[in-house]
């Protein structure tokens, strides 16, 4: 064995403890659940936004970022839900140097997953309780999913995850919308593979128990873009890309059909600006096709205060220290844009 055990984490229950939900927030998630899932359901026709940081880095600048959009939120709420990202998870790709608040709540220091517990928790909560917003995040490591499962109405699994056993498994029993990205390679096989998993019941191995899930029936698609073998970005957010997923999503007979399309990713290839034509051209196939209206729900921005992205020690406020990201300006922008298409 060549694991060193440092120290036993503390369970999720001890850490939701120390930082509970009040009433008032557990009924404003409550709520934001319903209207979300309502959207998947095909009961409501308002249009999901799920924008933010690449990674949420640090808290004051999240939550000033968030205070912002959930201005805008409030003048386009009969058309639009917008949906904070608050990736906690979020590392660089290759895993190393930042590793994403849950492992470095300071960026600039080694890892303390004990207070990176902690950070996470008490940044959801003090965002929801300025805001009035629930947010989404990043499922990378199934098992911390617990820590903060009562403060997320939106999930996503990554592109690198997808194809895992265990985060398929996790999602069917999730009890809000958790989108699959496609894999890196773009097969959408695997994506559709994953759906289905997702919203099937299992019994399996989980936190040391045995544990039974129902199935999550609002599991869905993400296009997220792929790279070819010769390291090429390939797009399929296109009219042609959505047809297609949507007359695979009917063979296979899934639950309330839908995708979301992330703008940035492989489908910009990392190019964040292009984020503003990706938008406006899926939104012009919705309108150009019922099909596609009825099956794209929503779209994925990365988004923060400062355009582009910086190296950790730049200390940028509001800047991305991952993925380069849209400014709050040309993003507060987009949004308008966007309503104003719906």
């Amino acid at each position: 064995m060549s694991f060193e055990f440092i120290q036993k984490m503390p369970t999720p229950e001890m850490i939701k403890e120390e930082f509970p939900l009040t009433q008032e927030m557990k009924d404003i998630k409550a709520q934001r659940d319903v209207d979300i899932k309502a959207v998947f359901a095909g009961e409501s026709d308002k249009f999901l936004l799920i924008i933010g940081p690449c990674s949420a880095d640090n808290e004051d600048s999240v939550t000033d970022y968030t205070t912002r959009l959930a201005k805008v939120a409030e003048k386009v709420k009969d058309k639009i839900i917008i949906i904070p990202r608050i990736y906690t998870n979020k590392p660089r790709t290759t895993g190393m140097g930042y590793k994403g608040m849950l492992h470095q709540p300071d960026p600039e220091k080694k890892p303390d997953l004990i207070a990176g517990l902690k950070a996470i928790r008490q940044m959801h909560i003090r965002i929801l309780n300025e805001t009035g917003l629930t947010g989404a995040d990043e499922m990378l490591y199934p098992e911390n999913h617990h820590y903060v499962d009562d403060i997320l109405s939106y999930v996503a699994v990554g592109a690198r995850s997808v194809e895992d056993q265990q985060h398929r498994l996790t999602v069917s029993g999730i009890d809000v919308p958790t989108g699959m990205k496609n894999p890196t390679s773009g097969t959408l096989s695997v994506m559709l593979n994953s759906i289905t998993a997702a919203q099937s019941k299992h019994t399996f191995i989980f936190s040391g128990y045995e544990v039974k899930t129902t199935g999550n029936e609002y599991a869905h698609a993400i296009l997220r873009g792929a790279v070819n073998k010769h390291g090429q970005v390939i797009p399929n957010y296109h009219y042609e890309d959505l047809i297609l997923l949507h007359e695979l999503y009917m063979k296979e007979n899934l639950l309330n059909p839908a995708v979301i399309v992330d703008c940035n990713h492989s489908n910009s290839g990392k190019k964040y600006e292009q984020q503003v034509r990706i938008a406006n051209e899926v939104l012009h196939s919705m309108r150009h096709s019922s099909e596609i209206g009825n099956f794209v729900k929503g779209l994925m921005i990365e988004s923060y205060i400062e355009p582009g992205a910086q190296k950790v020690e730049e200390h940028v406020y509001g800047k991305s220290i991952t993925d380069p990201c849209l400014g709050w300006d040309a993003s507060e922008q987009l949004i308008y844009n966007i309503a104003e298409q719906l």
